[in-house]
């Protein structure tokens, strides 16, 4: 079976690919923005957003809380230790616990955005990208209707209408002799 097959392996071990993520994405977390190659941006993305979405539903579990459940606070709990094991910076987990996931409490999902910088690395000429998180305010961007969309929209005439005008010119012209 090829089930969790799927990942960007970024050329290093298992080990080390854990270990890479872990650290970008308490860096992530910290900062709010790093700087990395677009490879690694890309495989960080999914990485945070499901850590983000476990502060999220625990932040909602706390928000129940209060209400007397003990349940739902060793779910909270678990869900924080969900998150320890893949980032392995407690200070930077209590931090998205407590404060950052506040940012993303009315976001479904998208929490972060890459941007491509155009410039190559010295060393190895890899392509570099930004990765920061997406303000709680941003809308994001509209899609702009491109020249194929402008194109499909014009209405297209009949072929019955062309071929119409055509049989009624010949009949006027049968009816005069004269010509």
């Amino acid at each position: 079976m090829r089930h969790k097959k799927h990942h960007a392996s970024l050329g290093v071990t298992r080990e080390h690919r854990a270990a890479m993520l872990s650290n970008m994405g308490a860096s992530l977390i910290e900062h709010g923005r790093i700087k990395t190659t677009f490879t690694k941006a890309k495989a960080l993305r999914p990485f945070i957003e499901k850590i983000i979405t476990k502060a999220k539903q625990a932040g909602a579990i706390a928000r129940i809380e209060k209400n007397g459940k003990q349940v739902l606070a060793s779910r909270a709990l678990h869900l924080r230790r969900l998150a320890l094991r893949d980032v392995r910076s407690e200070d930077m987990i209590t931090k998205l616990f407590n404060e950052t996931y506040k940012e993303f409490e009315k976001r479904p999902g998208g929490y972060t955005r890459i941007y491509k910088l155009g410039a190559q690395r010295l060393g190895d000429a890899a392509e570099m990208a930004l990765i920061e998180f997406v303000k709680a305010d941003d809308p994001g961007y509209k899609k702009s209707k491109g020249r194929k969309s402008a194109k499909s929209k014009k209405p297209k005439a009949p072929k019955a209408e062309t071929a119409a005008p055509a049989a009624e010119a010949a009949p006027a012209a049968s009816e005069n002799p004269a010509g």
